[in-house]
């Protein structure tokens, strides 16, 4: 444990620094390219808001509020991703993956039958509540054989009940004629994200990232072994329950902001892990830059791929992600 304790972000200031001016400029790139391109000094007077003349105005009200949801969804869905293959020790563990997008999808559209104009707190309250059934759900059933929480069970037991959960989100759909509004929550994309949603959910977010990485420590040792993390008296009960809050809360937030979005748990914290080590307190903060940044790369290469059309964002990231999750399978699940 003592070289341990040397590897967390502090041990790796340059790697730090260079991410983090990764994610500058990739938010630079996200503001500047687009269906209509923006000068650097048109993005200046956006972020400074010192001009107020139609085009600024677009770009500040419909262009920044979107890239400031990309940069907050990539890093709640990598860091909650990170949190879930430490608990486990899962390598294939993801929020999409294992039950909460569906969850929070399927509440989402059961909340939207019994009230349709629901505002956008009760929004977020039923992603969370969504979340945390489905996450509960796939750990049930996967710890019901003797044996524990395995990682090919884990991951079986997340495929059914994420079918269960959006066969029950696009009944109640169907049934209460509410297939559009679910549609318009669930879509996956960052379109129509507004200032509005993002002060809403931003708190959550920055909430669950801080407290992430005040655990980060403590979820190392979980990550490692179990029965040594008692015997340091860590108090895992207590430990777990925190960081499983965390995973809906962050989660839940990410869904309400954007709908389903899978991959970017799972593959986010194995690219950090390859290049910073398997000590938590690195791969958790580093998780939330790196999510950061690859969402703001998916969103960018959406809008200009096919540019005045856009190419949906949740389309990129499978086109990565499937591959990504098919080559952790081929290579052997092995313990984190």
């Amino acid at each position: 444990m003592a070289t341990q304790g040397k590897q967390g972000v502090g041990a790796h200031p340059f790697k730090l620094v260079v991410s983090l001016a990764v994610l500058m400029v990739a938010f630079a790139a996200a503001m500047l390219l687009g269906a209509k391109d923006v000068s650097i000094h048109e993005l200046w007077l956006v972020l400074s808001g010192r001009a107020h003349d139609d085009k600024i105005t677009m770009l500040r009200e419909i262009r920044y509020p979107r890239e400031v949801a990309a940069v907050l969804v990539g890093s709640a869905l990598a860091v909650s991703g990170a949190i879930m293959q430490g608990l486990t020790r899962n390598p294939l563990a993801d929020p999409g993956l294992l039950g909460l997008s569906a969850g929070a999808r399927a509440s989402l559209a059961l909340a939207l039958t019994v009230a349709p104009t629901l505002n956008y707190f009760g929004i977020m309250i039923a992603c969370f509540i969504g979340a945390a059934v489905g996450m509960l759900l796939v750990l049930g059933i996967s710890a019901i054989k003797k044996g524990g929480l395995s990682p090919v069970r884990l991951v079986l037991a997340g495929s059914a009940v994420s079918a269960f959960l959006y066969a029950i989100s696009d009944g109640a759909g169907l049934l209460f004629k509410t297939s559009k509004n679910v549609t318009m929550w669930t879509s996956a994309g960052l379109i129509g994200t507004s200032w509005g949603q993002i002060q809403a959910l931003a708190p959550i977010i920055v909430f669950g990232l801080i407290a992430s990485v005040l655990l980060s420590k403590s979820l190392t040792i979980l990550s490692l072994n179990e029965e040594a993390a008692v015997g340091l008296g860590l108090r895992t009960a207590y430990v777990k329950a925190a960081l499983y809050i965390l995973i809906i809360l962050l989660t839940g937030s990410a869904v309400a902001l954007v709908g389903n979005m899978a991959f970017i748990g799972l593959m986010i914290p194995h690219i950090v892990r390859a290049m910073f080590g398997i000590d938590y307190r690195s791969i958790v903060p580093l998780s939330a830059v790196w999510g950061a940044t690859f969402m703001l790369a998916a969103d960018t290469l959406g809008r200009t791929l096919n540019a005045p059309y856009e190419t949906p964002v949740v389309a990129i990231i499978a086109t990565l992600g499937l591959p990504f999750f098919l080559l952790i399978v081929r290579k052997g699940v092995k313990s984190l």
